[in-house]
């Protein structure tokens, strides 16, 4: 009973696919965009990311795939600020989530999630997007709560 409430839940605030079941990774999302995050020191680390917008792409998310590159990632676009809640299921590689409010600060970091887990990662709180990224690499470049990302969607350089 109690994972079937779960279930529910996920299934309640995830994007979800009426399609087929969705069995390998999605092609890459192109164009590959930009985005920096600015940490409180004022390094600037760069990286070139997919976006996913589309409820499709949003669902699939980096199911399947076995690594992300160091500077790559995806940033998932939900268009105006909402409670983001993420799973790892069918995901292969750890990840480190940023969930990133409207105006490009760093919510929250979900680090080295746990490869198809169910378990929901929250935001704990309206954000417009979230960012994944290779598992540590939070930690590497010392990206912390607060910092800033540069990226379109958040308008203009703060």
């Amino acid at each position: 009973m109690r994972r079937r409430r779960l279930v529910a839940l996920l299934a309640a605030s995830l994007p979800v696919a009426r399609a087929r079941a969705q069995t390998g990774p999605q092609p890459v999302i192109e164009p590959l965009e930009d985005l920096v995050i600015v940490t409180r020191d004022g390094a600037r680390h760069r990286f070139r990311v997919e976006v996913a917008r589309t409820p499709q792409q949003q669902t699939v998310g980096l199911m399947f795939r076995p690594s992300v590159p160091p500077d790559g990632g995806m940033l998932f676009d939900w268009g105006s600020p909402r409670e983001s809640s993420m799973w790892m299921r069918n995901t292969i590689a750890s990840l480190d989530m940023l969930f990133i409010t409207q105006e490009g600060r760093v919510h929250r970091i979900a680090e080295r999630t746990v490869p198809y887990s169910l378990a929901p990662i929250d935001s704990r709180g309206p954000v417009r997007a979230t960012l994944e990224l290779a598992a540590g690499t939070a930690e590497r470049l010392g990206i912390r709560v607060g910092d800033r990302v540069e990226h379109p969607i958040f308008g203009a350089a703060r």
